[in-house]
This record gives structure tokens, sequence and C-alpha cells, in this order.
């Protein structure tokens, strides 16, 4: 217990909150590899808060007033549970372990996240040992997650090894069972925070974001991202009591402007959406590359219905899988080729469902059929004055449609396919979507059957 005492009163000497956070590391640093197994071995059951309580009062080197009593049994509280929870850690990590128990892992470090709540709650922690709290958070957040995944490994075996009939009516119930409950705890550390009526530079409300990143991630994870707007409302009740945004460290403010910018996207307020994400990319430490790479899958999506914006190349190189499913995509975009935009969208759809952006892309479709229509306006030539032609028969664009819905279906004699047919109406139906989403500038002449176009601005943000 020694080593741990005195990283602990080093900490409070020089009021070091990492310092202080790394004392109940789950995960021994790398010059110290068996610092797990030395703790554990430190102590037993029986004696352990004595051993814990006499190792810190040894190392506090002066008598101890009340207040420093205090101090020293909310910090037994917290590193008994932390001793409990290496001698789980060891146990599932241990080699004669045949199915790692990280369910006794999770509740343990449970009860380590309530010890430290307990301490802020009753003003024995300061707002400087607020990384013990972030500690606590993330590693609730981990072990939720592995002892989940390891009950839904043993009920897959069982499934697998059982005959007959299975109900499996109510099959994912329980199966975040473990995530479920940290949710509620992590969302007690957030209460912890915004609910701090002490002085701003004495506040807990500094630790505000890091816990409710740690709330948005575990929703997203959940699939209950309904539950992050009652975070962002009650952050919007509590703003005039709260530091500005940009006064908090830069990975905080990383983190939430993309949840904040995700959550956007998902609602289809694509406008604030970009604002937000744009804005943690310009945020984003250059060499965090999985951060950007995480960005970008919502970016890319969200500037092509805005603006109409593609990736280029360039930008998609040091993203090799964002390039995997973006690259065929675009290539169509801007080839006007709706049967290649089809096959791309198809081929990527397990990735885009499971980043929840396959609906918007599938929007693409009418920029892709915007460039295919304007490659039809361009093609039209000049009439008898030499001006470029601005009346062109619907017949003309249905063709083109036709064409680009069959490019690359052929049968493999080099016949192109017929491709699906589309009537008058079923064209005039689209070209008038177009017009409508201000894709197209112009008027359809049904009398005359013909499209209108503008002389001027034709095809909105492409130049012509």
């Amino acid at each position: 217990m020694d080593p741990l005492a005195r990283d602990h009163h080093h900490a409070l000497k020089t009021f070091n909150g990492h310092l202080l956070a790394a004392t109940i590391s789950p995960i021994a640093p790398p010059h110290y590899l068996n610092r797990l197994d030395a703790i554990f071995h430190a102590s037993n059951y029986a004696s352990v808060p004595q051993d814990v309580s006499y190792a810190l009062t040894k190392h506090a080197h002066r008598s101890i007033t009340k207040g420093d009593r205090q101090i020293l049994d909310t910090w037994t509280e917290i590193y008994v549970a932390y001793w409990h929870v290496t001698g789980t850690i060891l146990a599932a990590r241990s080699p004669d372990a045949t199915r790692p128990d990280w369910a006794k892992v999770y509740e343990a470090w449970k009860d380590l996240a309530n010890a430290v709540i307990r301490g802020y709650t009753n003003g024995i922690l300061e707002n400087w040992t607020l990384p013990v709290l972030y500690m606590a958070g993330k590693h609730l957040r981990i072990f939720a997650i592995k002892a989940d995944k390891s009950k839904s490994n043993l009920e897959g075996e069982l499934s697998f090894n059982m005959d007959g009939l299975q109900d499996d009516i109510a099959g994912d119930f329980g199966r975040n069972g473990k995530l479920e409950d940290a949710a509620r705890v992590i969302n007690r550390m957030f209460t912890l925070c915004i609910s701090d009526r002490a002085p701003l530079e004495e506040s807990r409300k500094w630790g505000l974001y890091y816990i409710i990143n740690l709330l948005f991630k575990t929703y997203f994870k959940l699939n209950s991202v309904g539950l992050s707007k009652n975070i962002l409302r009650a952050i919007s009740a509590s703003k005039t009591d709260m530091p500005e945004l940009e006064a908090f460290p830069k990975s905080h403010i990383v983190t939430f402007k993309y949840y904040v910018g995700v959550i956007q996207f998902l609602e289809e307020d694509y406008a604030h959406a970009e604002e937000n994400l744009t804005s943690a990319l310009a945020l984003c430490h250059r060499n965090a590359s999985r951060n950007k790479e995480l960005i970008f899958s919502y970016l890319i999506p969200t500037r092509l219905l805005t603006s109409q914006r593609l990736p280029s190349p360039h930008l998609l190189r040091p993203y090799p899988r964002l390039a995997a499913v973006f690259t065929p995509l675009t290539t169509a975009i801007r080839s006007g080729s709706l049967s290649t935009f089809d096959r791309a969208l198809a081929a990527g759809e397990t990735s885009f469902v499971k980043r929840r952006i396959y609906l918007t892309l599938e929007r693409g479709r009418d920029v892709c059929l915007r460039n295919l229509l304007r490659k039809v306006y361009l093609a039209a030539g000049t009439d008898e004055q030499g001006n470029k032609r601005t009346r062109i028969k619907v017949e003309e664009f249905g063709v083109a449609i036709r064409l680009g819905e069959a490019e690359g279906i052929g049968n493999g004699d080099g016949d192109m396919g017929a491709g699906r047919y589309l009537d008058g109406d079923e064209v005039e139906c689209l070209l008038a979507n177009m017009i409508y989403k201000n894709f197209m500038k112009g008027y359809i002449s049904r009398a005359a059957g013909m499209v209108v176009l503008s002389k001027t601005g034709a095809f909105p943000g492409t130049g012509i």
C-alpha cells in the first residue's frame, strides 16, 4: 500500500488531479506492470480498511485534524473499493479463468464510482480532483460494455447448444443491462456537476462537458440517441450559470460539438449539423486521424445535401475506410450515372446503415440526377440565334434518365439494357421535383411538352 499512499499524498500536496486519478487506474503503468498485483497482495479481505487507513495516515507526515480525518476516511473508502477492483480484474485476467467474470469487475468498479460520487456530494473532494471523477466514469462505461459482451457471448453459446424451439420474442431484453445501469450512474455524475452552486473557480461545472460526452457515448451505444436531447435541454436551461464553452479544454469541446452535430444530423437539421461538425473538425488535433474520420463520416453527407459539395480524392486519401465507401458514390454523382450510384449505395449499405447515414446518402441521388440533367442541357446546343437552348423537350430528359438508369445493366453481349420504362408523367414528376428542390430553375410547359429553363443559373451551384 505504501506506493499507493505516496502517490496519493504527492498528488494532494501538488494539487495534481491527473496524478490523483492515476492512483485508481485499473491499467498498470508501463514502468510498473505488476502494480495491480502488488496492491492486491499487500492486504486481505479482513484487514484492508485498516491497512489503507494506516498507509494514508503514515504518509501524511503531520498531525491529523478533524478536516484531515474526513478526507482520509473518504479516500480510505475509495481505495478499499479500488483494492476489491484489483482483485476482480486479476481474477478475470488469470490464465486459470475459463470464463472471465467482467460482471464482477463492473460491480466492484461501480462501488468505487459510488464512493467517488459520495466524496463530491459530501463536499470532501474539491474541483481540482475532477480527473478522479473522469476516471471513475470512463472505466465504468468500459467495464459495463465488457460485462454485457461477456454475458451475450455466454448466452449465445448456450442458445447454440440448446435443441428445440426458442422463445426469441424478448431476445434483446437485458442485452445491455450493465451499460444501462452505468448510464444511470454517469447521469448522477452529470447532476453532481451541473447542480453545483459553488463559485465558478471552485465549481464542479468544469467537469460538465467531459461527463456529458461520456453520456453521449453511452446513449449512442445503447441506441438511445433521444436521451441525449434531455442533456442538451438541461445545458440550455443552465447556460447563465455556466462558463462559456470556449473556456473548457479543447478535447472536451471537440467531442461535444461532434456529438451535437451528429444528433442534429439525425434530426435532419443539416445546417446546424454542418456548423457543429465543421467546428469540431477545425478544433481537432492534426494527428487525431481517427477522430477526423468519424467527423468526416457525417460531414461529407451533410455537405452533400446543404451545398452539394463532394469530397476530393485528396481529402479521402488519408482515410482508406472512408475512401472505400464514399469514392464510388462521389464518382457516380460527378458523372451523373444513376445506375452506378444505385450500385454504390447498395454495396455500402451495411456500412452506411451502421453509421446512420444511409437515408441521407440516398438523397444524394437528386444531386446525381441534377448532374445528368445538366449534361442534357449542355448537349442541347444553341438555337437559331446562336444562344444556348433553354427550351428542351421533356422526352429528351426522359431518354437521358432511362439511359442513366440502364447504364451497365447489360446482358453481357454489348447490349446496354432497356432500363426502367418511364412514361411522360413520371418524367414530368421527376423534373417538377428537381425544380421544387431548387436543383433546376425553370418551369414545365405541358402543352408544348417542354421544359423552359432559366437563361441564367439554370442549374444553381454548378456555375451554369
